[in-house]
């Protein structure tokens, strides 16, 4: 399953050195979850996702390209101010930015809700 972002025109200028297209976002396999943005990647076996929730209303200051969370290791692969997934991971993963590994990745799909279901599925499976 495949879980595009939501591309808000406002933002492609902040976009654009990171590589970011229509081509980019979140697709979920048998085995495996991957998220892109631009150049940048975070994959991990689906058993290692422990759930995910929705939220909404950001700031774009706060929402928009790729960046670390100021209150733990989480990271944030950002095209829209609608609302994102936090997508939680049992063992942290591999660092794409920053210093320490990441324990959780917020995405900000078109499909919020999809994305909670289709996850909150398979990890009950």
């Amino acid at each position: 399953m495949f879980f595009p972002y939501r591309l808000d025109s406002r933002y492609r200028l902040l976009l654009a050195p990171f590589g970011v297209d229509g081509r980019d976002g979140v697709t979920l396999t048998d085995g495996s979850f991957v998220a892109t943005f631009g150049r940048a990647r975070l994959e991990t076996a689906l058993t290692n996702v422990s759930g995910a929730h929705a939220t909404h209303d950001y700031r774009w200051w706060k929402a928009v390209g790729m960046r670390l969370s100021f209150a733990d290791d989480g990271l944030t692969f950002g095209t829209a101010t609608h609302g994102g997934v936090c997508v939680h991971f049992v063992e942290r993963v591999h660092r794409v930015i920053g210093v320490r590994d990441h324990s959780a990745l917020t995405v900000t799909v078109d499909d919020l809700d999809g994305l909670v279901a289709a996850i909150t599925d398979r990890v009950a499976n």
